[in-house]
């Protein structure tokens, strides 16, 4: 039996790996991931055979362009950029893998928002001719102060192109260096680098010959190897209700069960609950999936749960463990990612969207936005954000709501504004 099939055999499987691609503009983001697919033989044939035939290839000869695997709408393909996030799936006899492609442009920096609210990983890559000196470009500074900000557990930087620089170690360790002070400025604890090139696939999947200097693992196998555990269990209850399922009430033994998922936690029948904002308190007495009962429903898990006694219970409140409640409060301070081509403006109206609940929020004062050239928050004279600027701000809504720190549990310390007019996304918040 081969080794391919012992590892299957193994049990080995580490579970789903989201990972997100980002970093500047041509820094090798698209033809990375195409790499990765490629010698994980994640690519059919016509696939292949489509894009060695495509108009827009930017490599000569019979060369495979890697990045039109990501980059699939036409206009991506005449410019040679990525404008929207582009998920790809591909496994290996370890882990599987969904990885976001996102966009190096500042103006589409919202889309790599979208992709790194998921992710457990963040790879930034570094085009090395680019950053030869230790000068970081701002795309890069940028997307590092959003995986940090989105709690992503591990960075990687890949610095990328290393053969148009002649495999210098000296290079890369200018940039893992310069790498290693930005992410002392941003609390980013920990990271991995290594040197490669994506386009010729030294180091990505298998370690190449031209870096005898490094003593790391390849990218896949860096990848595979990541530790996702995490205490989920031991996490808070928060149970956002979806809604009401009520039947059979025309007889004396009716159903009411709170349908939703749990976002955090464990739950279980016995379990004594409080219900969010109204601080109702009541027991479990069951917990059912669509045709059984459970004898405990965990994080990420559609239920109905069925209480011991009739109470209050509506679409948007939270359910939590009676000795662990979430904050009930309508004033709040966040840190904002500006997502509309209109810029913030006190005076307009916002919907706040926080798990199922919907309600009106008023934006009270613009405290700082961050500088991504010095990497700190700095003071707001202008009272207002504009596209892609990250900042602090202080709101109220009209109804209270059920929260937590986003350190704390990102499901219930996340939420977005909603331009009232134009029903826009306006931004993407986290509560501090």
């Amino acid at each position: 039996m081969n080794a391919l099939n012992d590892s299957f055999l193994s049990g080995a499987d580490t579970g789903v790996l989201r990972l997100i691609t980002a970093g500047s503009v041509d820094d090798g983001k698209s033809t990375l991931i195409g790499r990765l697919l490629y010698d994980s033989k994640g690519v059919f044939a016509d696939q292949l055979d489509a894009i060695s035939r495509a108009k827009h290839k930017r490599v000569a000869g019979d060369g495979i362009d890697f990045s039109l695997l990501t980059d699939g709408l036409e206009a991506e393909r005449e410019q040679g950029i990525t404008i929207d996030v582009a998920y790809r799936y591909f496994s290996t006899p370890t882990r599987k893998f969904i990885i976001a492609d996102a966009p190096g442009h500042e103006q589409y920096t919202r889309n790599m928002v979208t992709g790194a609210s998921t992710a457990d990983v963040a790879v930034i890559l570094i085009d090395a001719t680019r950053a030869a000196d230790g000068r970081l470009l701002p795309q890069t500074k940028r997307h590092s102060t959003i995986a940090r900000l989105l709690g992503i557990r591990h960075i990687v930087v890949a610095v990328n192109k290393m053969d148009l620089v002649d495999w210098d170690r000296a290079v890369f360790e200018r940039i893992r260096d310069a790498y290693a002070d930005l992410a002392d400025k941003l609390g980013i604890a920990h990271f991995d680098a290594l040197p490669l090139s994506a386009l010729n696939g030294d180091n990505v999947v298998t370690l190449s010959p031209q870096t005898p200097w490094y003593d790391g693992r390849p990218l896949l196998s860096l990848l595979e190897s990541l530790d996702l555990a995490s205490d989920d269990r031991a996490a808070p209850l928060r149970f956002p209700v979806q809604w009401v399922a009520r039947h059979d009430g025309d007889r004396k033994e009716d159903f009411r069960g709170y349908a939703g998922r749990v976002a955090s936690g464990v739950l279980r029948p016995g379990d004594e609950v409080e219900v969010q904002p109204s601080g109702v308190k009541a027991v479990v007495r069951e917990v059912r999936a669509f045709d059984r009962a459970l004898d405990e429903a965990v994080k990420g898990d559609s239920v109905t749960l069925v209480l011991d006694r009739d109470v209050d219970v509506s679409r948007g409140d939270v359910i939590v463990h009676a000795s662990a409640p979430a904050q009930v409060a309508r004033e709040f301070e966040a840190e904002l990612c500006w997502l509309d081509a209109q810029a913030l403006n006190p005076a307009r109206k916002y919907l706040l969207k926080s798990g199922t609940r919907l309600t009106s929020a008023k934006i009270r004062e613009v405290l700082s936005h961050r500088d991504i050239h010095e990497l700190q928050e700095v003071e707001n004279t202008e009272g207002t954000l504009r596209m892609n600027d990250i900042g602090r701000v202080t709101f109220t809504t009209r109804d209270a709501l059920a929260v937590d720190r986003y350190a704390d549990v990102p499901a219930t310390g996340a939420f977005i504004l909603i331009d009232e007019a134009t029903h826009q996304t306006a931004a993407a918040g986290m509560l501090r």
